[in-house]
Parts: C-alpha cells; sequence; structure tokens
C-alpha cells in the first residue's frame, strides 16, 4: 500500500522520482505527488488525484528542476481520494514536506495538541499532523530535522515510513521506518542516494541497498556516508545487502498486462525456485559406487535447523490472501508427508486470538512481498511465546525475512500485478519440497512416493506450458461470462484450495462476486443458489476421490448450473456429462494445484479484459497490505 520514491544526488530528481513512481504502481494507490528542492531554493510541491501519469500532466509547464526530490503514491486511509489529501504534505511555514506510509495511531489527539499551538490544517490526513509536529518539534528545540523527526517521533503511535526534507537544508534527506518497509540505496562513492518503499525503484541504479529497520532514523546527505540511529539517538550500523532484481520482470515484456506476462512466467520462474534444490543423486553414500539415479531435496534452511523442526509438536501456518490458500495446501502436504499436526489462521486473526503457542511449535509465515503488517505481527506474537519461525517470501531482504529464525525463497522474481499468480504456484512449490524434506529427516515419507512426487515436481513447468497454450480458447471462452454476476467455484481435496484461490482472482480483478467451497459443502447452503443463470467452475481434476467429485457434478447438472469443468486429459466421462470444459495434464493429487489453478488466472484475467477494466491495479485494492 502506497509507494515512496525520494533522491538526493547530483542528476535531476524529478524523472527518477517520476519512473520509481511507475515502478511503484503495482502497489495500488489513488493519488500521487511529489516534492522538490529547485536550483534557485525554491520547494515546488505538486499532486493529482488519479494516476501518476496525472500528475505528469500536473508537472507540464512547470519548474521540476532540482537534484533533491521525495514522491509518493498514496492509498487512501485517514481522507477520501482528493489533491489536498495527497502527499507530499508540507508544513506551516512551507519550509518542510513530508510523504508517509502507514497510519499515525494517535493523530487526532496531536491535531488539537497542535491547534492550540497556532496550526492550520488543510487536510484530513494524518500524515499533515506528523508534518507539522516535525516543524513544532523543530522550532520549540532550535535543532536540525534529523532531530525534530527523532522527537517527534517519539511522540506518535502506529506505522510509518517517512521521507523529510527541508528546503532550508536542500543537501540532506531523512527517512524514518516502523512497521512499514523503507530502502536506501547507496550510489557510487555515495555521491547520491535512492529511497524506496521496496528494491524496484532503485535496481536500475544500484545493487548496494540499505534496509530500515523499526524505529530507525537514517540521514542522508550527498558524499557522506549513511548515518543511521535508533529513536534514542543510538548509532546503528547500516547493513549493505546486494540486490539482484532481474529488470525485465519489471517490464509487460510484450503482453498488455503484467498479470498475463506473470502468468505465462510461471513454467521459468518455477524452474528456478526448483533450482538447485532437487537434485540428482548418482553415488551410493556408502560404498561410492554408481547407482540407479535418484532424486533428492536439499533445502538449506531444513537441514540446517532440522532439530527444531523435527521437535515440532504442531506447525501453525500465519498468511493473508492468497498465501493463505497456499497454505492450505501446505497443511494437507505437511500432514500428508510430515504426520505433524498442522493449522491454517488468517494472521489478522491470529495476531488478535490470544492464540494458544508452545515452545514446542513451529510458525510458517508466508507473504509475497514479506511485509504484510499482520503476517509480521503474528510473527512478532509467536516469537515472543517462543515459537520457531520459518518465513517463506519471495521479496529478498524484506521486513520478514529479516524477522525469522529462517526460511526459504520462492525466487519467482518482482511480481507486479496486484493479483497473485506466480507466487502463489510458487509458495505451493516450496510448501512442497519443504514437507518433503522434513519428511525424509522424519522418516514418514514412503521412499517410492517421494520419488515420484519429486520426479512429476520437475515436470510441472512443461505441464503448465501445456495449459498456457490454451490462452486463446480460454480468451474465446470468458466472453460467455463476461456479464454474469455471481461464481461458484468447487473442489475436494488438493483443489478445494485452489477453489478459493479462482474465485479471489475473479473477485479481484473483474469484480464479479465469486465464492469457493469444498464441493461435498454445496449441498449445505451455496446448492439454494444454483439455477441456469450461475456459472458454476467445477474442479473434477487429478482427484483420489473422483467419483465422489462426479456425484458432486450430477448435483450441479440435476440444477441446471452452468458448469465449466477443469478436467484431466482422457477424461472422457465428464466430457459426455457437460458442455464446457478445459482439459489439463494429468498429474499426481498432491501436485494438482499447480496445474489446476493455471486456467483459473487465465479465465478471471480474460473476463476482466473484457469488462474493460484495470487489471493490473484493480478497484481499492493494493499488492503489499503494510497497515491493519
Amino acid at each position: 500500500m502506497c509507494g515512496i520514491v525520494g533522491y538526493i544526488g547530483f542528476r535531476d530528481a524529478y524523472p527518477v522520482l517520476i519512473k520509481g513512481l511507475h515502478r511503484l504502481e503495482y502497489r495500488g494507490y489513488d493519488s500521487a505527488g511529489c516534492a522538490l528542492v529547485s536550483r534557485t531554493s525554491e520547494l515546488n510541491v505538486y499532486k493529482a488525484k488519479g494516476k501518476v501519469s496525472d500528475l505528469e500532466r500536473a508537472t507540464q509547464g512547470k519548474d521540476i528542476t532540482g537534484s533533491l526530490g521525495i514522491a509518493h503514491t498514496r492509498w487512501a486511509t485517514h481522507g477520501a481520494p482528493s489533491e489536498v489529501n495527497a502527499h507530499p504534505h508540507i508544513s506551516k511555514s512551507g519550509n518542510i514536506t513530508l510523504v508517509h506510509n502507514g497510519i499515525i495511531e494517535n493523530y487526532a489527539t496531536l491535531r488539537v495538541q497542535l491547534e492550540k499551538r497556532g496550526f492550520v490544517f488543510k487536510s484530513q490526513t494524518d500524515t499533515e499532523v506528523l508534518v507539522q509536529l516535525i516543524e513544532f518539534q523543530k522550532e520549540l528545540r532550535h535543532c536540525d530535522l534529523a532531530e525534530a523527526v527523532r522527537r517527534s517521533l517519539h511522540l506518535v503511535i502506529g506505522a510509518y515510513a517517512i521521507a523529510v526534507i527541508d528546503k532550508e537544508n536542500p543537501t540532506q534527506l531523512v527517512a524514518a521506518r516502523k512497521a512499514s518497509p523503507l530502502a536506501i540505496g547507496i550510489g557510487e562513492d555515495y555521491k547520491e542516494f535512492f529511497l524506496a518503499s521496496d528494491a524496484s525503484p532503485i535496481a536500475e541504479y544500484t545493487n548496494q541497498i540499505v534496509y530500515l529497520n523499526d524505529d530507525e532514523v537514517a540521514v542522508v546527505e550527498r558524499g557522506k556516508n549513511l548515518h543511521v540511529m535508533n529513536l534514542y539517538g543510538e548509532d546503528k550500523e547500516a547493513e549493505v545487502k546486494e540486490v539482484d532484481v532481474d529488470l525485465s520482470m519489471l517490464d509487460k515484456g510484450g503482453f498488455p498486462h503484467f498479470m498475463l506476462k506473470e502468468i505465462f512466467d510461471q513454467p521459468n520462474v518455477l524452474r528456478d525456485c526448483m533450482r538447485g534444490r532437487i537434485i540428482n543423486n548418482v553415488y551410493s553414500s556408502e560404498s561410492g559406487q554408481a547407482h540407479e539415479p535418484t532424486l533428492d531435496v536439499v533445502l538449506s534452511a531444513v537441514k540446517d535447523h532440522r532439530r527444531e523442526l523435527l521437535r515440532a509438536r504442531r506447525i501453525v501456518i500465519v498468511s493473508c490472501g492468497t498465501s493463505w490458500h497456499a497454505g492450505l495446501i501446505g497443511k494437507q502436504l505437511i500432514e500428508h508427508f510430515c504426520q505433524i499436526p498442522t493449522e491454517v489462521a488468517y494472521a489478522s486473526e491470529f495476531r488478535y486470538a490470544d492464540p494458544v503457542v508452545e515452545q514446542d511449535d513451529v510458525v510458517i509465515a508466508i507473504s509475497q512481498s514479506g511485509e504484510t503488517a499482520d503476517t509480521l505481527a503474528a510473527i512478532q506474537l509467536a516469537k515472543e511465546k517462543g515459537a520457531f519461525v520459518y518465513g517463506i517470501v519471495n521479496a529478498v531482504g524484506s521486513s520478514i525475512a529479516r524477522n525469522t529464525d529462517t526460511g526459504t525463497y520462492i525466487h519467482v522474481g518482482p511480481e507486479i500485478g496486484v493479483a497473485s499468480t506466480k507466487a502463489f504456484t510458487g509458495q505451493v512449490t516450496v510448501l512442497t519440497l519443504f514437507a518433503l524434506a522434513l519428511g525424509m529427516y522424519k522418516g514418514t515419507v514412503d521412499q517410492q512416493e517421494y520419488q515420484d512426487v519429486l520426479e512429476e515436481l520437475t515436470n510441472i513447468p512443461n505441464k503448465i506450458q501445456e495449459v498456457l497454450k490454451q490462452n486463446d480458447k480460454i480468451q474465446e471462452l470468458s466472453k460467455k461470462y463476461t456479464n454474469s454476476s455471481n461464481f461458484l467455484y468447487l473442489g475436494r481435496g488438493f483443489n478445494y484450495p485452489v477453489a478459493l484461490e479462482g474465485a479471489l482472482k475473479l473477485k479481484e480483478i473483474s469484480y464479479i462476486h465469486a465464492e469457493g467451497y469444498p464441493a461435498a459443502e454445496m449441498k449445505h447452503g451455496p446448492i439454494a443458489l444454483i439455477d441456469k443463470d450461475m456459472p458454476v467452475v467445477f474442479l473434477t481434476n487429478h482427484h483420489r476421490r473422483y467419483q465422489k467429485v462426479i456425484s458432486n457434478l450430477q448435483e450441479v447438472i440435476s440444477r441446471h448450473g452452468q458448469i465449466l469443468a477443469i478436467i484431466h486429459e482422457g477424461d472422457d466421462q465428464v466430457k459426455q456429462m457437460v458442455e464446457t470444459y478445459i482439459e489439463v495434464p494429468q498429474t499426481l493429487s498432491c501436485l494438482a494445484p499447480l496445474i489446476s489453478v493455471i486456467p483459473l488466472q487465465l479465465l478471471s484475467y480474460h473476463i476482466a479484459v473484457a469488462r474493460g477494466l484495470n487489471v493490473d491495479q484493480p478497484r481499492n485494492l493494493a499488492k503489499s497490505v503494510t497497515v491493519e
């Protein structure tokens, strides 16, 4: 949610800021703005309701000079989307300006106190309160900007990532964070610095990045080493990380939308996800003699921490949205291969539910961005209760990656489309590898099944490519459902979470109401909705209880539901029962989600496009939910 970009250096700031805002558009926003200290030391602030392109139009013919600037895309929390509520916000004197991600929970109290001291507010935002508070502290303490920021944040309750500039000191930029991500890119010889909510706007210029930790303030000055301190003024070491971002994944690569590109990315990124983690053993460990090649899983996090993992009395998976659906599949995989009781909790509920967590529990946190506020809070709670915490994330160096005991990256590259696609299949792949690896150490995996699953897992990318060849067919099929107002998705076993995920994708980008259910639960309520106008997507493929699924399908047919069946190749029985179907390659039941989710992603995409909607940036949604 929201996006921050900042620059200080030797080049013009405006092009860097605008390009950075475009790179952050995937996060979701409703307005945009930028502030520049011009060559004549004037502070110029420009804002626009709408897209970054609207901001670009608003700055045409204006003074956009200067090598110091900050910019922002806002996702409305306090105050409706409007130009006046857009960031940056300016202090009473007009000298200080600020951009902010997060929520200041005690802003109303602070605002009343500042109003009593003569401060007048123009917006309804909590952010304007913070910039006025910083100016007040600077005047009261007769201190510099960094000290004023530090003292102000002592008075703030809530979450924030901020970037602040003062036109009276055009060689300095101050940043700080708490529970909201902020990265600082270091240019060659400290001649320039780049600031952003994540690495994507920075990677073009440098791979040397510092991720601020909670309660840290950074002072950035041209030609000087980065200075980081905590809220008590104590110096902190700035840990510089080398971040490798594939810039080709930050553009559409000839596709009309990022979402479609990312759907088509999946064969390659899943190969990347498995590379080096599934290996061929061709020598006997005892005799050193060659034998029939076998496959093995190598996950360093599982190997290095097998003692903590093997003593687990219970595993709890915490996540949100699409990651929660991946967690439901992970539960089935872990219980099957590891024989460890596993629960899946919404992170937003877990953090407030006073959960019973023991020291011999393992908590697995799943998040694409690694910055999800509720999941971060759930991790903190679990650690306080003594649990071992394992992270499964995509974004290298993210907050969850840094705050868990260990974990595994899914390595699917930047995901720009708000509706998650390749991150879901990456998460399911890693959960499969995790369950197999831990099951081997625990001795609960059948050796033949272990080999069969690993061999088939290496074939999954090719099978996804076969499904993608049906893109044109699915596009044509989608026209049948463009004007539908409701959908039902049904699946069983490993395909039940896929039904939930398919329904979520349709809701997210087409704004069509959809519900996912276990097929057998249909009789306990949803069956009342089924009639000739209700499309029902039925996942009948790859199921060990195939005949049970067929019985559920018959129940829908007898009530004249519009069935779209996802079937495995050669399933003549379902072909004879339904008019509309999509065939997908056969695979093992436990790997079915990696295949059956692909046509559902394509279906939701093409329906949304046919409805003329913004697929990559659906209304009201944000890619990374960094506030409650």
